[in-house]
């Protein structure tokens, strides 16, 4: 029996499960992976075209913004992470 490959957009249901996620692409260290991280999100919620016009952001600025070598300002990342239901927050490292 074949296994099917393995797509994150199906797991992404609530704000809680996009959190769950997010959180742990963040415990790798690599802030490179948090934006594709949330193009993944973006993706399987509603489109970056369609992100971008809820988050008020340029469609093109937004998908450079969340590629491997994006750069996004923190407004940025906070506009996107509303769209989601999400904040950003701090805790105190391990």
């Amino acid at each position: 029996m074949a296994s099917l490959p393995f797509n994150v957009e199906d797991y992404l249901n609530s704000p809680e499960d996009i959190a769950a996620y997010l959180d742990a692409v963040l415990e790798d260290g690599d802030e490179r992976v948090l934006l594709l991280a949330l193009r993944d999100v973006a993706k399987a919620k509603c489109g970056i075209a369609s992100l971008a016009e809820a988050a008020e952001l340029n469609r093109e600025s937004l998908y450079k913004a969340l590629s491997k070598n994006g750069n996004p300002r923190l407004d940025t990342l906070a506009a996107v992470l509303k769209v989601f239901g999400l904040r950003l927050s701090v805790t105190k490292a391990a």
